[in-house]
């Protein structure tokens, strides 16, 4: 993926000289609340609610495809959001090769539901260990305290932004591409540790739109296994 890091020498001698003593991630932080706002900026800063639909590719580090997906992602700002996606076939007319998962955050707990395995998972969303960009989209993580932004220039018709977790073990990706068209969200091209890469087109994008709060609530299916305690 292009990564475009664009800082002058005087800015980080600047940076330097007034935090001499500073361990190198509060740099990172003092940059990111003195640069000016991305698109993704923007986006987050009038975003209260929103819905899509979408697809995902999944390729290995060497570009071979692994999967294909489709789902639908629904967010309200702050701290909820329902990310809900299956499998497609591998060819036209073959049954699908997965029923999916579903991740529910209702603004107190994060669910997670595999499908497949016919097994939830939940936990307080404080006690979350990473960020999907899912938690990033609907305020769930701070964008600014947990992740550094780099304008990534024009392609395909997007402008793009490049994110990256401040702490190895702080997000679900290594690096993130997300990509707007006049200002919307239209893209995003996710890379995590193993190299593998998930693009994820927009479709259908429905910004600041009425959400029915049960979207947000999730009761586990009679029958599966319940890992975990939620918060009350």
């Amino acid at each position: 993926m292009a990564k475009s890091i664009h800082l002058t020498a005087l800015a980080a001698a600047a940076l330097c000289c007034a935090l001499p003593a500073v361990r190198p991630a509060e740099a990172a932080r003092a940059l990111q609340a003195a640069r000016a706002p991305t698109p993704l900026d923007r986006f987050l800063s009038h975003l209260r609610t929103l819905r899509v639909s979408f697809t995902q590719t999944l390729v290995d580090a060497h570009g071979a495809l692994l999967s294909r997906s489709a789902g639908t992602l629904i967010v309200e700002r702050p701290g909820k959001f329902r990310w809900s996606i299956h499998p497609l076939p591998a060819q036209p007319g073959e049954a699908a090769p997965g029923a999916g998962q579903l991740m529910v955050a209702d603004g107190r707990n994060l669910w997670f539901y595999d499908r497949d395995l016919e097994q939830v998972t939940v936990q307080p969303v404080s006690a979350a260990l990473s960020a999907t960009p899912a938690m990033l989209l609907s305020g769930t993580v701070d964008v600014r305290k947990h992740f550094t932004e780099r304008l990534a220039g024009r392609r395909e018709g997007l402008e793009w932004v490049f994110v990256e977790p401040l702490h190895a073990s702080g997000a679900d990706f290594r690096s993130a591409l997300f990509g707007f068209d006049h200002g919307t969200l239209k893209r995003m091209i996710l890379e995590d540790s193993l190299g593998q890469e998930a693009t994820i087109v927009f479709e259908h994008v429905a910004v600041n739109g009425p959400v029915a709060a049960a979207a947000f609530s999730f009761t586990p299916p009679k029958g599966v296994d319940v890992i975990g305690t939620p918060a009350r």
